[in-house]
């Protein structure tokens, strides 16, 4: 094995010790399911290692690779009959606050509406309320402007507010820190 290729692969080894548990909870995020997101990360991964001699050089190997993973999962939700639902919502981890019924309750309820949300929009919500992404990283890693991302989340929320009848804040959506609304 050639020296190119072993630094490639420690190069490589490395991005993914430092990255795979955020792709893995943003994967999570956007199938609803631990076995899909696993399988997604691990078609992310692969196509990144692909393109490793390529983005390596450059500063946007995380945008690379979450591009990667958003538009793989775009595709397989184009794939998927409407007839698939996911069977697992969330795991059962003990929850240490609050009334567990009511709670989790909601939580399967903004669940169950944000799976059913455009694709786009649900990629928008995931990037900016759980990974904190700023509206220009989010139209950077979807490639498109930041004046959709904006009309996408807000078209988003407004659907959730909609169906639950409850405020964003209440569903504990809330802008990342210093980011104007």
């Amino acid at each position: 094995m050639s020296e190119t290729k072993s630094s490639k692969d420690e190069e490589f080894r490395e991005y993914v010790a430092a990255r795979s548990a955020s792709l893995h909870r943003a994967a999570y995020l956007l199938t609803g399911n631990w076995a899909t997101a696993e399988d997604l990360v691990q078609t992310t991964l692969t196509k990144t290692y692909l393109a490793w001699d390529r983005i390596r050089t450059t500063d946007s190997v995380d945008a690379y690779a979450r591009r990667i993973l958003y538009n793989t999962n775009a595709s397989w939700w184009r794939k998927r009959s409407n007839h698939e639902k996911p069977a697992e919502l969330f795991d059962d981890r003990p929850d240490a606050s609050g009334d567990f019924a009511e709670r989790g309750a909601m939580r399967d309820a903004m669940w169950r509406h944000i799976t059913g949300l455009p694709k786009r929009q649900r990629a928008v919500l995931v990037l900016r309320y759980y990974e904190h992404r700023t509206d220009a990283q989010i139209a950077e890693i979807l490639g498109i402007s930041t004046g959709t991302v904006k009309s996408q989340a807000s078209r988003a929320l407004a659907g959730l507010r909609r169906r639950l009848g409850t405020p964003a804040a209440a569903l504990g959506l809330r802008r990342p820190p210093g980011e104007a609304t």
